[in-house]
């Protein structure tokens, strides 16, 4: 049913007919040009679909104001398109992504505490390493599908964060993919069910390990924070867990895979970065700004307010979509142009506000150690053969991505 509110003056009225909670526009589309028009057109408009409308974002101001107002805009409804209601109503005000201030503040400070000295230097030579084991064995066989060396790194990081003992690490990354992968057709759903159990009973173990000798990792911490003076029960942990270590994994692997192939689509640029290694901090931001793998967040209204001039009322919805953001030419110049020098670089690749990515400067650690790696140890790299987007709305990535990789000085 059309929305009363986009009548023949409303600029929504006049949009394509485009839905952007559509899985196959981003495996076979080119949503960059449908950003843009959609965009340039409203902002902020109203998405028509049979499972339920929503108004979609696409600015970077707006989806800025949205998520810095937790007040009018909740994510303890929902943060993505097509949740289950249930699961999301027994995780909201427990698990990290679906709660509102003031409790998400005080979750957020004790998993933060859990990065103490010792630990960051810990995971910092867990990076180094395993970037370049990956990277050899990736330089020995020549042709790989990068996103299997690109999977490597997240998951040994994020594992030892929380806990995981390195025995355990293929386990996680096998289980947490298949659990929190792109939904397909092909998607098995008694085989994602499964994942989430041994996941489950992997998190019981690991909690009654820790109980009776506690680590530097995210588990103790969050076995031993209170808030409101109040222990987190196991389930919380579980959730707080879950989110880790399914956000953690996304968002690294795919940015790190759609680096590379930027770097390759601009070969120019590849030159520029070997040449200058100065420039890898900027390359790095520029990266999660190109690739950004969050692909939309929800929230929902609280209250009637207005949005880039539409009227949103209590209880609609809003889906966030955070790579249109940072595709806005109002605050990023020639926004279709990968430039590894671009500075500075206000993306949303991680989100603002209060639910700015709490892994953020771990995952910018991940891609600065991984691309310092490639830029000297590879000396050529080309595809061989032709990516394959992933058939999801939520995460913008790669399903495979053949490539030809060279040693330096080869």
């Amino acid at each position: 049913m059309a929305d009363p509110r986009n009548g023949p003056e409303s600029p929504s009225a006049a949009l394509p007919a485009v839905d952007l909670s559509d899985p196959g526009l981003y495996a076979g589309g080119n949503p960059e040009r449908i950003w843009e028009r959609l965009r340039s057109a409203s902002p902020v408009h109203r998405n028509e679909r049979p499972a339920g409308s929503f108004w979609a974002v696409l600015s970077h101001d707006a989806i800025s104001r949205v998520l810095k107002d937790p007040g009018t805009f909740t994510s303890e409804r929902g943060m993505r398109l097509d949740h289950n209601p249930a699961a999301t109503a027994s995780a909201a005000g427990k698990m990290l992504i679906v709660t509102d201030p003031p409790r998400h503040g005080a979750i957020r400070r004790i998993i933060n505490s859990a990065f103490t000295p010792r630990m960051v230097a810990r995971l910092e030579q867990n990076m180094r390493r395993t970037v370049a084991s990956a990277l050899d064995r990736a330089l020995a066989e020549g042709t790989c599908d990068f996103t299997a060396v690109a999977a490597r790194l997240p998951v040994s990081v994020i594992c030892d964060m929380i806990g995981v003992p390195p025995q355990d690490w293929d386990f996680m990354l096998e289980r947490t993919m298949t659990a929190f992968g792109a939904v397909s057709e092909q998607t098995d759903p008694l085989a994602v069910a499964e994942a989430h159990v041994d996941i489950l009973s992997y998190y019981e173990e690991l909690l009654e390990r820790r109980r009776k000798e506690p680590q530097d990792d995210i588990v103790t911490a969050l076995l031993d924070g209170t808030v409101d003076g109040a222990r987190l029960t196991d389930e919380e942990i579980f959730l707080n867990c879950d989110g880790l270590i399914s956000g953690g994994n996304e968002t690294t692997r795919h940015a790190t895979v759609g680096g590379l192939l930027a770097l390759i689509d601009h070969p120019a640029e590849w030159r520029r970065l070997r040449q200058d290694p100065e420039l890898l901090p900027s390359a790095v931001q520029e990266i999660l700004r190109w690739t950004s793998p969050a692909m939309h967040v929800l929230r929902t209204a609280t209250t009637g307010t207005e949005v880039g001039g539409q009227e949103i009322r209590a209880g609609e919805q809003l889906a966030l979509w955070l790579p249109a953001g940072n595709r806005d030419g109002a605050v990023f110049p020639e926004p279709e142009r990968f430039d590894v020098a671009r500075n500075p670089t206000r993306h949303l690749a991680f989100a603002t506000g209060h639910h700015f990515c709490l892994g953020a400067s771990l995952a910018t650690t991940e891609l600065t150690v991984m691309f310092d790696e490639l830029i000297r140890r590879v000396g050529a790299a080309e595809p061989a053969g032709p990516a394959r987007r992933m058939r999801s709305n939520l995460i913008w990535g790669y399903e495979s991505a053949p490539v030809t990789l060279s040693p330096a000085g080869g």
